[in-house]
C-alpha cells in the first residue's frame, strides 16, 4: 500500500506543480477576463470528467483486485474490456454535449468571453474517459507506475502545448478570449500523451501476464481456460454502476464545490462586491487559491487510490486485523504528513502568492482555502476506507448531506462575507462529511490513529503555525527594502524551515509520533526520521 501510495503521490505532486506552472504564467499573460475564461472552461471540464469517470475507475480497481484475489483473472480482463467500451462512448457524448452547450453555460456564468475556451477544451474529453478506465484497471492490479507516469506526461504536454499556443495567439493580437482558448486546448495535447503512455504500459502488462501463465504450465492454462470469459457485459455494467454511482458522488465533491462557486460567484456576491471588484476577487480565487489548494490533498488522493484494493482484498477474505491495521495506518500518515503541508501554505500564503504570481493579492483567500483542505484530506481518506470496506453508499449519503449544507451556507454567507463565505461553507461541508464517515467506520472496525495523543498533536500543530506566522512577518519586515520577489522567496523558505523543523521536533518531544509509527513508514522516510528522532527515543529506534 505504501509503495503504491509513494508512486502515485510523487506522480501527483509532479503533475500538480506542472499544472500550477500553467496557471502562474497565465496570471502574467492574460487580463482578469481572460483568466476567468480559462478558469470557467477548466472547472466545467473537470466537473464533467469527474461525473463521467469519477467512480468507475475506483469500481474497476475494486472489482479487478477482488477477482485476482479469488483467482479469476479472466473475469478481471473481461471487466476491463467492458470499461474501455464505456469510456469510448462516454468520451464521444461528453465532447459533443460540451461543444454544443458552451454558449448556454457561459450565459449562466455571465461570462460569454469563456465560450471559445469551453469549446477548445471539449475534445480532451474524447480520450480521458478511456484513460481513466485504464488507470482503474492498473490500480486494481496494484500496478501504480502506469497511472503515475501518464499523469506526468499529460501535464508536461498540457503546460507546454497550452502556454505555447497562448503565446502564439496573443502575439498575433487575437485577444484574451482566443488566448484563454489556446491555453485550455493544451489539455487535448495532454490527453493524447497520457493515452499513448497507458497503451504502452497495457502492452507491457499483457506480456508479463503471458510470461507468468507460461511459467505455470499448460495445466494452469487449462484450468483457467474460459474462466469468466463468458461473463456478460450486462452483468459487468450492473456491478460497475451499482458500485460507481456512490463513488461518482463522493469523487465529485471538491469539483462540485469549485464549479458551484465559479458558476454562481458573481450572482451570490453581488451584494458584497461591485462587478469590477468581483471580477478581480473571482480571478484570484480561481487562478491562485484553487491551484495552490490542490497541493495539500495530493497525498490523500494517492492514499485513497492505493488503500481501496488493499482493504478490499483483506476485507473480502475476512482478514479484519489487516483491515484495521491498514485503515489506521493511512489515517496516521495523513495526520503526520498532510496537515503540515496545508499548515505551511496557510501561514505563508502571502509570501507564496506574491512569489509565484504577479502580486500577493488574494493571499487571504489562499490562506483560508488551503486551511480548509485539512478537512478535505480527512474527508477523502475516510471515503476511500469506507469504499474498500464495501460500504460505498455511506459516504454517498454523507456527501449529499454535506453538499446540501454547502449550498445553504453559501447562500447565507456569501452576500455578507463574499468569497470567504463560500470558502467557510465548503469547510463546513468537509467537516460534516468527515465526522459522519468516521462514525460509520467505527461501526465496522475500530481505528487506532493517535489515541490519547490528540491533545499533544494539536499543541504541536498550533505552536508550529504560530511560529511560522511570526517568522514570515519578521522576514518580510526585515527585507522590506529588497526586491519584492526576493523578499517573498526568502520569507517563504524561512517559514517552511521553521514550520517543518518545529513541527517535527514537537511531534518527537511531545511523544506524538512513536517508534512503532516510524517503523511503519517507507524505507527512505523511516531512515530520515530515525536519524532525526533518535535523540528523543535513544535505543527505541
Amino acid at each position: 500500500m505504501i509503495k503504491g501510495t509513494l508512486i502515485l503521490a510523487a506522480a501527483a505532486l509532479t503533475a500538480r506543480f506542472l499544472g500550477l506552472f500553467q496557471r502562474v504564467p497565465l496570471d502574467y499573460m492574460l487580463d482578469k477576463d481572460g483568466q476567468l475564461a480559462f478558469a470557467v472552461a477548466n472547472q466545467v471540464y473537470l466537473l464533467l470528467l469527474v461525473v463521467a469517470t469519477g467512480g468507475i475507475p475506483s469500481a474497476i480497481s475494486k472489482m479487478v483486485s477482488q477477482r485476482y484475489a479469488l483467482g479469476r483473472p479472466e473475469e478481471a480482463r473481461r471487466i476491463y474490456k467492458a470499461a474501455l467500451l464505456f469510456g469510448a462512448v462516454a468520451g464521444v457524448l461528453l465532447t459533443t454535449a460540451m461543444f454544443i452547450l458552451a454558449p448556454v453555460y457561459t450565459d449562466i456564468v455571465k461570462k460569454p468571453i469563456a465560450e471559445l475556451a469551453v469549446r477548445a477544451i471539449a475534445p480532451a474529453l474524447l480520450l480521458f474517459p478511456i484513460i481513466a478506465m485504464m488507470r482503474g484497471y492498473f490500480q486494481g492490479r496494484q500496478f501504480m507506475a502506469a497511472g503515475g507516469v501518464s499523469q506526468i506526461i499529460e501535464q508536461i504536454l498540457r503546460v507546454i502545448g497550452g502556454i505555447g499556443l497562448a503565446l502564439i495567439v496573443l502575439a498575433w493580437g487575437w485577444g484574451d478570449a482566443w488566448g484563454a482558448a489556446a491555453a485550455t486546448f493544451g489539455s487535448v495535447f495532454g490527453s493524447i500523451g497520457a493515452f499513448a503512455v497507458m497503451v504502452w504500459y497495457g502492452r507491457k502488462l499483457r506480456r508479463q501476464d503471458l510470461a507468468e501463465q507460461a511459467k505455470k504450465g499448460s495445466s494452469y492454462l487449462r484450468s483457467r481456460s474460459g474462466s469468466g470469459s463468458a461473463l456478460p457485459f450486462r452483468s459487468i455494467y450492473k456491478e460497475i454502476f451499482s458500485m460507481s454511482l456512490p463513488a461518482v458522488v463522493t469523487a465529485m465533491t471538491v469539483q462540485f464545490l469549485y464549479t458551484f462557486d465559479s458558476t454562481l460567484f458573481i450572482r451570490l456576491t453581488e451584494r458584497f462586491y461591485d462587478l469590477e471588484t468581483a471580477t478581480h476577487v473571482f480571478a484570484d480565487y480561481t487562478i491562485k487559491a484553487m491551484s495552490l489548494a490542490g497541493i495539500p490533498p495530493i497525498l490523500a488522493i494517492a492514499l485513497g487510490a492505493s488503500i481501496i484494493p488493499v482493504i478490499s482484498s483483506a476485507f473480502s477474505v475476512g482478514n479484519m486485523n489487516e483491515v484495521q491495521r491498514q485503515s489506521s495506518l493511512v489515517m496516521r500518515i495523513v495526520c503526520f504528513t498532510g496537515v503540515p503541508i496545508a499548515l505551511l501554505l496557510t501561514v505563508a500564503a502571502y509570501s507564496v502568492t506574491g512569489f509565484l504570481f504577479s502580486s500577493p493579492s488574494g493571499s487571504g483567500t489562499v490562506a483560508l482555502l488551503t486551511l480548509g483542505t485539512i478537512f478535505q484530506i480527512t474527508m477523502m481518506t475516510t471515503n476511500s476506507i469506507l469504499y474498500g470496506l464495501g460500504k460505498p453508499k455511506k459516504p454517498m449519503y454523507h456527501t449529499f448531506f454535506g453538499l446540501a449544507l454547502k449550498v445553504v451556507f453559501s447562500i447565507a454567507l456569501a452576500p455578507f462575507l463574499g468569497v470567504y463565505g463560500l470558502i467557510i461553507a465548503s469547510s463546513i461541508c468537509f467537516i460534516v462529511i468527515t465526522m459522519l464517515n468516521v462514525a460509520s467506520i467505527w461501526r465496522i472496525v475500530k481505528l487506532s490513529v493517535l489515541g490519547r495523543r490528540w491533545g499533544t498533536y494539536m499543541i504541536a500543530v498550533a505552536v508550529s503555525a504560530l511560529a511560522g506566522w511570526g517568522a514570515e512577518n519578521g522576514i518580510l519586515a526585515w527585507t522590506e527594502g529588497w526586491p519584492d520577489k526576493l523578499s517573498y522567496l526568502v520569507a517563504g523558505i524561512v517559514t517552511a524551515a521553521v514550520v517543518g523543523a518545529l513541527y517535527l521536533a514537537l511531534l518527537a518531544a511531545l511523544r506524538v509520533i512513536t517508534p512503532e509509527d516510524v517503523r511503519s513508514f517507507p524505507g527512505p522516510l523511516r531512515k530520515l526520521l530515525t536519524k532525526v528522532l533518535k535523540p528523543f527515543y535513544r535505543k527505541a529506534l
